[in-house]
């Protein structure tokens, strides 16, 4: 049995569960004990070595990454495969794939230092506000040009490129951000929230928002800590948010992790 260390808020952990029920692969689910408290430990550490989920163990094989974690899974159950035939439209799955998970991911993971953890005084919560609403509207607008006038990101079925992208829509939308009325992505958005794999992440991952404000009780007492990495770091200062981090860091509430540590 393939054991998925992950956490359902997860969009990275979201795209690995869709994956593996659309390709029928039993698996069973895990949250790493003290995961953002910095007591990580056992098998998941040792298959992710920055404490990140997901992280998936598959007898001998441990791996990181969801996008790694996909290619493994793709590779050895390739059917149904999630690609596409032509090599273009693959190529096009996986720059979708890189934009959601690292300029998409940003934003909403911003948003929710300021809806869940109230993060910055009013001021500074309406400019990072206002500067998001506008790149998500930028985005949206992208997402629709990726789609076009087709019924999957991945082309005539299924796939990759809708797997990337619907996590992170779902999520969004929790923070009152929805494609436009009548759209074609908003089309897409009901199509995709209609498979049971999608389906069953999605309400996952809304059953665990009513665990936040215990999360963040937490974070304001310095039991667990926020992870500022990379893409979220960048996104958080370039969008008015420098004094959010510095408070993090003199509280000691946010955490940057660039090598292997904890």
């Amino acid at each position: 049995m393939i054991t998925l260390y992950e956490h359902p808020l997860s969009p990275y952990a979201q795209k690995v569960k869709i994956a593996l029920r659309e390709k029928g692969v039993p698996f069973e689910v895990a949250m790493p004990e003290g995961i953002g408290a910095g007591s990580t430990g056992g098998a998941f550490a040792e298959a992710a070595p920055r404490r990140e989920v997901p992280a998936l163990i598959d007898g001998d094989v441990s791996l990181f990454d969801s996008t790694i974690i996909l290619e493994y899974i793709e590779d050895k159950w390739p059917e149904p495969s999630l690609f596409p035939a032509d090599p273009a439209a693959r190529a096009k799955c996986r720059i979708i794939e890189d934009v959601m998970d690292t300029h998409f991911e940003a934003i909403s993971w911003g948003l929710g230092e300021l809806h869940h953890f109230k993060r910055g005084d009013e001021a500074t919560r309406a400019k990072i506000e206002q500067n998001a609403a506008r790149q998500i509207a930028a985005f949206m607008d992208w997402l629709s040009g990726q789609l076009g006038e087709a019924d999957w990101f991945s082309g005539d079925a299924f796939g990759w490129g809708d797997l990337s992208v619907a996590p992170y829509l779902n999520g969004i939308s929790g923070f009152g951000y929805t494609p436009e009325k009548g759209s074609a992505l908003e089309a897409w958005l009901v199509r995709v929230n209609a498979r049971d794999s999608v389906r069953e992440a999605a309400g996952q991952a809304r059953a665990s928002i009513t665990g936040m404000q215990a999360v963040s009780a937490a974070v304001e007492a310095g039991i667990f800590r926020r992870h500022y990495r990379d893409h979220r770091l960048e996104w958080m200062i370039r969008s008015g948010g420098m004094e959010i981090v510095r408070d993090g860091i003199e509280r000691n509430t946010i955490r940057f992790t660039d090598h292997w540590d904890n």
